[in-house]
């Protein structure tokens, strides 16, 4: 922690999410608002749009002539299998996928169902997925994706010469936050650098004060600092693994617990 940081350990009675708000009554968001006392809202700073069927034609894509489909989050399974619906697509029985994480692939389940030697699943990231390409490299592999992507997997599928085709299907952009001018939290979490984007998106004046930033990963981290922002919380951290640890941990010192 810097000097800096150390010198805005004020006290915390509020955080925004910029998240939806867990739908799970067990999440750790909740036991942490209820342990400290603190209110803790919830609200998305981007949201999703469908490509239309016009667009993705655009793109000149043949679904059917990929063996595989790689996802990344349930908006990608869920817009993908819109466009199918759409253009009367039926996804044959053979096809595989490769999920980024168990819970990606239990939401698969949703529009198909799963053949475990179809599917392969990894345990939180993209590199999880890497070693399953290297084995299957003889796919012809579709990644539905969103404009605003990470490089990792086109990176890797392209430096390992294995057919891939990318396939934008939804648009990452800029919730209406208007309502949330004069409201103001001690702490702003954010998991993306879309939602420091949005952030000034619709607050092109914002100044931060005495209010602390949260950031999840790298990316988000660095897209605070590019903003000029004071980055008071970073997750993951070795003895805080998740948003919500970073946050206690921060608590705890900054309310003298």
């Amino acid at each position: 922690m810097t000097q800096s940081t150390k010198d805005r350990l004020n006290r915390v009675r509020s955080i925004l999410v910029s998240q939806p708000k867990p739908a799970d009554e067990r999440s750790p968001y909740f036991q942490l608002a209820e342990k400290y006392k603190i209110k803790i809202d919830f609200r998305p700073f981007i949201q999703v749009e469908p490509v239309s069927i016009k667009d993705f034609r655009k793109q000149k894509i043949e679904i059917l002539k990929h063996t595989a489909v790689i996802f990344t989050s349930r908006n990608a399974i869920d817009h993908f299998f819109g466009i199918c619906q759409e253009l009367k697509i039926e996804m044959p029985a053979d096809m595989k996928y490769f999920c980024i994480s168990e819970q990606t692939a239990h939401y698969l389940q949703k529009y198909i169902v799963i053949r475990k030697r179809k599917l392969f699943v990894g345990n939180r990231t993209a590199a999880d997925l890497f070693d399953y390409f290297k084995k299957h490299k003889s796919e012809k592999y579709l990644f539905p994706c969103s404009d605003i992507r990470k490089e990792d997997i086109p990176d890797f599928l392209s430096k390992n010469n294995i057919e891939f085709t990318e396939a934008i299907i939804y648009h990452t952009v800029a919730a209406d936050l208007s309502d949330l001018k004069d409201i103001k939290y001690d702490i702003l979490a954010f998991y993306s650098p879309s939602g420091i984007k949005s952030l000034f998106q619709n607050f092109p004046d914002f100044e931060q004060g005495n209010t602390r930033i949260a950031a999840f990963g790298p990316t988000t981290a660095q897209a605070v600092k590019e903003m000029d922002l004071i980055l008071d919380i970073e997750a993951p951290l070795p003895n805080a693994p998740s948003m919500t640890g970073a946050l206690e941990l921060y608590i705890k010192k900054a309310n003298k617990i």
